[in-house]
């Protein structure tokens, strides 16, 4: 059975769903001017400054990152340059108190939402002032004062916990919703059509963002699927959806305040495409000279949508090159010393790995701890230093 009444037809008839070609929306352009017929975004002077000045910051993160990864002290690291408006415009369009379910390339929500460098760099390098204990890998944020789920390692898996997720503040009626954020890979994943279908039946206020950056780590779109990109997969839920120019930073923003006011009030989820690209590489592991060429990274680079912005707030005497020269000398510097201080801090306490699963620590892991210790003592030199210590420790203490 289906859910609306279909036409009859006295013989065959097939559709491609060609008939079906999805606007893409823009705003602003290169030049930092609106298009002809682009409206005038509400956006003030403050918040205008606050998300320019959360791209800016996670350009010079990403930036020193990578060149902390190849000097050998991280292990580690994911970039999200070029793709700042996509993350940072959505993430400016919601309530704090929203959401936020990421894949791996939204440190900008985080960001323009507070996250410190100190906090960043705390989980890059796991030391004790790293939220997640210094379990997961480098870039896998997490922040429950933010409202934003730290990040699975595993693609996709995001997804269907956002529609989850939003199905519990629908019942809450708090008035909030949940977005989250992935790439046009990630939406080749079973999770993302098991998470469509059940957000579009249950009516329930999430937003699924696509960062569809042209590539899947080394695979292009063109291999990926043969349809009209992401958003046209909304269609067969029965589900809104927008297309918008990913480096447009107030087309992005726009979009997203409208798409949470669709799931907010009226309970309906929505899909958003944000066409954009990776100017890095997919992570530190990647080399992507390997399958793109550099002629076709420069016509992106040209697109930048940190520059797009600038070049509005100046021309809306909100900003100046003074002030851009300061902003990235400051952060340039405060990332560096910030990152020396968190190499310096010691490791999170032993006793942490078998703490935060249970109310109690079982039996079990408590003799499991026991003999990693009684191993440690054996092999100490094999073992940082801070590990030393375990003689003096509680019994799965915590």
């Amino acid at each position: 059975m289906t859910t609306t009444k279909s036409k009859v037809v006295y013989s065959p008839v097939f559709t491609d769903g060609a008939e079906f070609r999805i606007p893409t929306f823009k705003l602003l352009k290169q030049d930092g001017t609106l298009y002809k017929g682009g409206k005038k975004p509400d956006l003030d002077k403050e918040k205008a400054l606050r998300i320019y000045k959360a791209m800016v910051m996670t350009r010079v993160l990403d930036e020193r990152m990578l060149a902390a990864q190849r000097q050998g002290r991280l292990s580690f690291y994911m970039q999200c340059t070029g793709e700042e408006a996509a993350v940072i415009g959505s993430a400016a369009a919601l309530d704090d108190a929203d959401m936020i379910m990421a894949q791996y390339r939204e440190q900008g929500a985080l960001a323009y939402r507070g996250f410190s460098i100190d906090e960043f760099m705390n989980q890059l390098f796991g030391n004790e002032l790293d939220y997640g204990k210094g379990r997961q890998m480098p870039v896998h944020y997490g922040s429950s004062k933010l409202n934003y789920m730290t990040i699975s390692s595993p693609l996709a898996t995001q997804i269907p916990q956002a529609t989850g997720y939003a199905y519990g503040q629908k019942l809450a009626g708090d008035g909030h919703c949940t977005i989250t954020y992935f790439g046009e890979g990630a939406a080749s994943e079973g999770d993302f059509h098991a998470a469509l279908n059940m957000a579009a039946v249950h009516r329930v206020p999430v937003i699924f963002l696509c960062r569809n950056n042209g590539y899947a780590i080394s695979t292009p779109a063109t291999e990926q699927f043969a349809a009209d990109g992401v958003a046209p997969r909304a269609y067969g839920y029965k589900m809104d959806v927008i297309r918008v120019d990913g480096n447009d930073i107030l087309a992005v923003h726009e979009a997203t305040k409208a798409a949470r006011k669709l799931a907010v009030e009226e309970n309906r989820p929505v899909l958003v495409e944000t066409m954009t690209y990776r100017l890095a590489a997919h992570s530190s592991s990647d080399d992507p000279s390997g399958y793109r060429s550099k002629d076709e990274e420069a016509v992106w680079r040209e697109k930048d949508p940190i520059l797009r912005m600038q070049r509005w707030l100046m021309k809306h005497k909100w900003w100046s090159e003074d002030e851009e020269k300061q902003l990235q000398e400051s952060l340039r510097k405060e990332v560096l010393e910030t990152m020396k201080r968190a190499q310096k801090r010691p490791p999170p306490p032993l006793e942490s790995l078998v703490t935060d699963v249970y109310d109690e620590v079982p039996p079990s892991l408590n003799r499991q701890f026991e003999k990693l210790k009684a191993h440690i003592r054996k092999y100490p030199d094999a073992y940082p230093k801070s590990a030393g210590a375990v003689s003096e420790t509680k019994k799965g203490g915590a």
